[in-house]
């Protein structure tokens, strides 16, 4: 189960339809070991997609080097479909490459009138796809 703050919550939600209609992507980063997400990081699609998210490579180098020097790991690694279901696709499966993360996706398609609303969690472990129960609280 990924249990995450109201305020973490709602800053995913805001940056994917603050990007819509192109994908939004970012991180959470929690204290190594933990599994409890505490950092918002949003990162810039540099793919620039409405279907595809891309992380800039000198951008993930630069975050995973300060995750490393802040003793830290993505705990929710998370992007948007903006015209589907929060359902992660064959290549939101083949990018995933954090055994230990909580997958995120969130649906913008409602903004268009396309569909419901979706906040849903996965873990992704060789290829195998596990949606998750997730739970939102005021605070840790």
């Amino acid at each position: 189960m990924l249990t995450l703050t109201q305020a973490l919550y709602d800053q995913i939600v805001a940056h994917a339809r603050e990007d819509h209609p192109d994908e939004a992507c970012g991180i959470v980063a929690g204290p190594a070991g933990t599994g409890r997400p505490e950092r918002f990081i949003p990162m810039l699609n540099a793919a620039r997609s409405p279907t595809f998210y891309e992380f800039d490579s000198k951008d993930l180098l630069k975050l995973y080097r300060e995750m490393d020097a802040r003793d830290e790991e993505p705990v929710i690694v998370y992007h948007s479909h903006t015209a589907t279901e929060a359902y992660p696709s064959r290549t939101d499966v083949t990018y995933a490459n954090e055994p230990g993360a909580h997958y995120v996706l969130v649906s913008t398609a409602d903004k268009d009138g396309l569909g419901d609303f979706q906040f849903r969690s996965y873990r992704i472990v060789d290829g195998v796809i596990t949606e998750e129960e997730v739970q939102v609280v005021a605070a840790y």
